[in-house]
């Protein structure tokens, strides 16, 4: 065979054999997060197996062609180079263990730089990195194999046509007619995250990297970043959340923080008590640390909100890595939690002498919990949850209540593989509302003032990556009316206040960010 026949046969093969293993891996994969499930207690027919794997091969499988691609074209060019050099009789132990190695670093870089800690979910156990990198092995001896004969061109070239695929195409929802005015009521803030007004009118203000601000009623007035803040655990979404002041603030200049704290290897949500002083936090004390501790740093959840009875709840998130742990009752992840203001439990919560169950939690299954609200005039507890992409969600809260994750969810995973096959599932809470494609949303706020009568107790919904404001009418547990708000304003909405003026006050996020007042014209 001459060399440009033989190379060309070699580029055949490895095109075929790349095309086997994206189909091989994107397999693997699905079983194993079907395994997960499974592990929870989810029955999985063989027809819903069947089906989840038909769904990767169409969705998942272009995404992990492209990683395993890179990582295998580099492997086995290394592979037969090192051949050269020890013997044919190495061949086929370089293509494996190039195969495998190249495809454990391709991961280890993408998730450097992906978003999110992890891309791929089958990689988060070594169990399951194991097997993903086994398969690519597979593909590795195949390479090594198929490589030392001539291949046709007409059978390989025939096969390979199977790889093409689209992706869904966007919705874009119109903007209402507007009947109000938006101006910046403070600037220059440092990635902004949270808001809350004093009884004076004043407001307080968290920035993620672990400052708190005050800030005058007219919004001209903003102070240096408050002393004795905790310290703060600032990487990726982790950093300093919430700020509440308590229900009684003016009688003890009381306030409340939630942020991320400890290390990137072993992190936790925190809460932390203080008095406000005139230029510094005091009296600072931790009274709620969630357990267990997590590493990486993504869904911290971290809204606050007091119940009637002057209880205090918490929203956390499911730590990203870790989503089957939202259904595990001894740990607070994927969990929103109802604690005294001293740190202590409710002797009412309703998971209080279970055995084996934290005895904090309020409710669980979530993923990661970031708006939080109670509507007073309904008598309700309301919260909202990032899916991953697509089935963000907004739940009507009750205690004791499973709201699915992640054995049921609207949405698939960044990777476009399935996360559960299930949408609904029993013994599972179904959303109000949820979105497809994702919102991402953060912040919420029930509106309870006089400046728009129109809107008045309707949810106001902020979101991050559809730089938008969803006005959203529940009707018992469902909702029955949706309109989208404020996208003329082209930024990332972090969080969403009612003003006691009755105005609506929009934190931007970002690291020029901004606090923006609406009123109506």
């Amino acid at each position: 065979m001459s060399h440009t026949n033989k190379r060309f046969s070699i580029v055949l093969v490895w095109l075929l054999v790349w095309l086997v293993g994206s189909v091989l891996g994107t397999l693997v994969q699905s079983q194993i997060n079907l395994n997960a499930l499974q592990n929870l207690g989810v029955g999985i027919p063989l027809d819903t197996r069947l089906h989840t794997t038909i769904h990767d091969l169409g969705n998942f499988s272009p995404v992990y062609a492209v990683i395993f691609g890179c990582s295998f074209a580099v492997s086995q060019v290394v592979a037969l180079l090192f051949t050269r050099f020890t013997g044919t009789a190495w061949r086929t132990f370089w293509c494996v263990f190039g195969a495998a190695l190249g495809l454990w670093v391709t991961f280890k870089v993408v998730d450097m730089i992906a978003p999110m800690p992890i891309l791929i979910s089958s990689t988060r156990t070594a169990g399951g990195m194991f097997s993903m990198l086994a398969a690519a092995a597979v593909s590795g001896a195949l390479f090594s194999k198929l490589s030392t004969r001539k291949l046709s061109a007409g059978p390989a070239l025939a096969v390979l046509l199977v790889a093409g695929f689209a992706l869904p195409p966007g919705e874009v929802l119109a903007q209402a007619g507007k009947s109000y005015k938006i101006e910046t009521f403070v600037d220059g803030l440092d990635s902004p995250w949270s808001m809350a007004f004093l009884p004076d009118g004043r407001a307080l203000i968290t920035e993620k990297p672990g400052q708190l601000r005050l800030v005058g009623a007219d919004g001209k007035a903003m102070s240096k970043p408050l002393g004795g803040v905790p310290q703060v655990f600032y990487s990726g979404q982790a950093g300093l959340f919430d700020v509440l002041p308590a229900s009684d603030f003016v009688q003890n200049q009381q306030i409340f923080l939630s942020y991320a704290c400890g290390t990137r290897s072993a992190n936790h949500l925190c809460v932390s008590s203080a008095k406000l002083g005139t230029n510094s936090l005091e009296n600072v004390k931790e009274i709620f640390r969630s357990q267990m501790a997590k590493s990486g740093s993504a869904h911290y959840g971290g809204r606050m909100a007091w119940l009637p009875d002057n209880t205090l709840i918490v929203t956390l998130g499911d730590g990203y890595s870790y989503r089957e742990e939202a259904q595990n009752l001894s740990n607070h992840l994927g969990k929103i939690v109802r604690i005294n203001a001293d740190g202590s439990v409710p002797k009412d919560n309703p998971f209080v002498g279970k055995q084996g169950a934290r005895p904090e939690i309020y409710s669980y299954g979530h993923r990661n919990v970031q708006g939080l609200a109670y509507d007073t005039a309904n008598k309700r507890l309301i919260a909202h949850e990032h899916g991953p992409r697509g089935g963000d969600e907004v739940n009507v809260i009750t205690p004791g209540t499973n709201y699915g994750w992640p054995k049921a969810t609207y949405g698939i995973d960044y990777t476009g593989a399935q996360i559960s096959p299930f949408k609904e599932y029993e013994g599972t809470q179904q959303p109000a509302i949820y979105w497809v494609p994702s919102i991402a949303p953060s912040g919420m706020t029930v509106y309870n003032g006089d400046m728009f009568p129109q809107w008045k107790g309707n949810l106001l919904v902020g979101a991050l990556k559809a730089q938008q404001v969803s006005r959203v009418v529940l009707k018992g547990n469902k909702a029955s009316e949706e309109e989208v708000l404020f996208k003329e304003v082209g930024a990332r909405f972090r969080d969403i206040r009612t003003g006691p003026d009755g105005a609506i006050y929009l934190l931007t996020d970002s690291s020029d960010g901004k606090v923006l007042r609406v009123s109506a014209r």
